[in-house]
């Protein structure tokens, strides 16, 4: 996912009078359940960020599987200068992808990082010139196109549930996943593929 402008998406506007139509909890649950809704995903998702992601833009970034950030893309959780909580599933996003400190400091003091320090804080998956930020981004999602997407979408589900499993639950789990992946068409084909030399084309099934 992209957005538009320049930038990848600079939070909600607090300006709008129809965003104030509604009760703040109803709205705030239905902008939890985009983000929700992006997290069940059965596909891998790649954020394309350029220009700024603030706010609730930020945490649609970093809530995608992947995140490939130009190299004037900038980062923030504004939330705190705006009088307000985290939100789009921060809470839960940043302790896991930074530790619990880490996404404190984030989180209080609301400060705008360049792509190159998210990417050293495990936030950015790559950093590339704006030139090429469209390019790199089409030849990722052509490899996922490309790959098993059952085999994918089963091991999305593993790795985004790993921290609340124990081993030997994700142990059982990767065997469960595992035995779908062998039955299903695609892992035939991946093996005739492979005893054939050529590449395999994978259906889903």
């Amino acid at each position: 996912m992209s957005g538009a402008g320049g930038d990848f998406c600079s939070g909600a506007d607090l300006g709008d009078p129809e965003a104030h139509a509604t009760h703040p909890l109803v709205r705030m649950r239905t902008i939890g359940s985009v983000a929700l809704a992006l997290h069940r995903l059965p596909k891998p998702t790649i954020a394309k960020v350029d220009g700024v992601a603030v706010g609730a833009g930020c945490n649609l970034a970093f809530g995608c599987d992947l995140v490939v950030a130009s190299e004037r893309a900038r980062f923030s959780e504004i939330f705190s200068r705006r009088g307000l909580s985290i939100d789009f599933g921060g809470s839960w996003l940043l302790p896991r992808r930074l530790g619990l400190h880490k996404a404190k400091e984030l989180a209080f003091f609301a400060d705008l990082i360049g792509a190159v320090e998210a990417a050293q804080l495990g936030l950015v998956n790559r950093v590339v010139p704006a030139d090429d930020l469209d390019d790199f981004v089409a030849g990722w999602a052509a490899r996922l196109a490309a790959s098993p997407p059952l085999a994918l979408s089963l091991t999305k589900a593993l790795l985004d549930d790993s921290s609340s499993m124990s081993m030997a639950t994700a142990i059982e789990r990767e065997a469960e996943a595992q035995a779908v992946c062998i039955g299903s068409e695609d892992g035939r084909e991946a093996l005739s593929a492979f005893l054939e030399k050529r590449e395999a084309r994978f259906s889903g099934r």
